[in-house]
């Protein structure tokens, strides 16, 4: 790992405890607010289920492999130091069904969270997830909620990763499974999922300060299974 790989140990304090805070509100406040408000589209992607808490799910029908959930949120600026260590290599596991990856799209930082999550889920309909997961995070604004992730900024990072079509901008612009967001949010409050980035194997959270930025540690926590 670079120094500019490894997060400071003051920084990731301070990301942690902030993260920590913002997800205890947000956690009670963003499912709520989504679920109250009328007019809120309840549809959810075709290849989710209640049985893996509303997750973007890849590999579920392949037998016998190691079983990892990624509990995220676009904005997260953790969540993208994680993503520039590991993000090749969980790719990899999905692209070579090395093992059942599931994405739960969180929601906890705000507006632009809920927008993102929501064009990720677009993104899924037309089989593009995982690049326009790793886009945004190669792309995410250096300020949260800052104004930048617009509808058409959003639409043009599906464009940069071949997504051009009208289905996928319509999907973003009336927010299509906005409601599915505030499930995803539902399901992980009831897991106990309370920060970003938060990773289970197996149904076991792996430890957040050694796994989660040392790439040899985080492989082998994987393939322990």
């Amino acid at each position: 790992m670079t120094a500019a790989q490894k997060p400071g140990k003051d920084n990731f304090t301070r990301y942690l405890v902030i993260g920590v805070v913002v997800a205890v509100v947000a956690i009670m406040v963003v499912p709520t607010v989504i679920s109250k408000h009328k007019g809120v589209s309840q549809e959810i992607p075709a290849t989710v289920s209640t049985a893996d808490g509303y997750a973007i799910s890849f590999n579920s029908g392949v037998a016998n492999l190691p079983v990892v959930d990624v509990y995220e949120d676009f904005q997260c600026p953790i969540c993208q130091q994680f993503e520039a260590l590991n993000g090749k290599y969980i790719t990899s596991l999905v692209t070579d069904k090395k093992a059942t990856v599931k994405f739960h799209m969180l929601s906890f930082i705000g507006a632009e969270s809920i927008r993102a999550a929501n064009a990720g889920a677009c993104a899924n309909d037309e089989n593009k997830f995982m690049d326009f997961h790793n886009a945004l995070y190669a792309n995410q604004p250096k300020t949260e909620n800052s104004g930048e992730w617009t509808n058409e900024r959003l639409i043009a990072l599906g464009g940069a990763v071949g997504i051009t079509s009208d289905t996928f901008k319509s999907c973003i612009k009336n927010m299509k499974y906005q409601g599915w967001v505030g499930k995803v949010a539902d399901a992980g409050s009831k897991a106990g999922v309370n920060s970003t980035p938060t990773v289970f194997v197996g149904g076991k959270e792996i430890d957040r300060k050694t796994e989660y930025f040392s790439a040899d540690k985080f492989k082998a926590a994987v393939e322990r299974g």
